[in-house]
C-alpha cells in the first residue's frame, strides 16, 4: 500500500524555508515541472527558477524557488535551493519596484549587453515573485504589479 503523504523540506544556505507534510507537490525542475505524489520513484534533478506549490492539510501553499537541487526519496522530498521565499514572505511592492528599475535599464539607449542581460534576469525574478505573492494576497499578479 502506498503512503498517503510525503515530507517536504525546502532549505537555502541561510535557513529552512518550508517543512511540511504534503499530499502532493509541483516542483520547477530545470527542464519542466515535476509532479510528485506519495510513492514517487526516487530521483535527483536540478531545480529551475519557478513556482513551487504543495498541498498540505487541504490547503495549497506556494513559494518562489531558484537554483539548486531537488531529491525525491521514499516518502521525502528535499529542495536544496539557492533562493526560496514563501508566498506570504514576498514584498510585492519591492518586487514591482525592482521590475520597474530593470525595465528602465533595458530602455536605456547604449546599455551594455551585460547590463541588459542582468536586467532581463531581474525582470524574470521580479515577475516570479509577483506571481507567487499574488497567491498569498488573493489578487491576480497583474494587480500587484500595478499597485506599487
Amino acid at each position: 500500500m502506498l503512503p498517503d503523504s510525503i515530507s517536504l523540506e525546502v532549505v537555502t544556505p541561510e535557513r529552512r524555508v518550508i517543512r511540511a507534510v504534503a499530499t502532493e507537490a509541483q516542483v520547477p525542475a530545470w527542464d519542466g515541472l515535476l509532479g510528485i505524489l506519495p510513492g514517487h520513484a526516487p530521483l535527483l534533478s536540478e531545480l529551475g527558477e519557478g513556482e513551487l506549490s504543495y498541498k498540505s492539510e487541504g490547503q495549497t501553499s506556494y513559494a518562489a524557488v531558484s537554483g539548486g537541487y531537488v531529491e525525491v526519496l521514499a516518502g521525502r522530498v528535499i529542495l536544496l535551493a539557492e533562493v526560496a521565499e514563501r508566498a506570504e514572505e514576498i514584498d510585492a511592492a519591492r518586487a514591482a519596484k525592482a521590475k520597474s528599475a530593470a525595465e528602465k535599464i533595458l530602455a536605456t539607449p547604449g546599455a551594455s549587453d551585460d547590463a541588459a542581460a542582468a536586467a532581463r534576469r531581474a525582470i524574470a525574478r521580479a515577475e516570479l515573485r509577483l506571481r507567487v505573492a499574488a497567491h498569498a494576497a488573493g489578487a491576480p499578479a497583474r494587480e500587484l504589479a500595478h499597485s506599487a
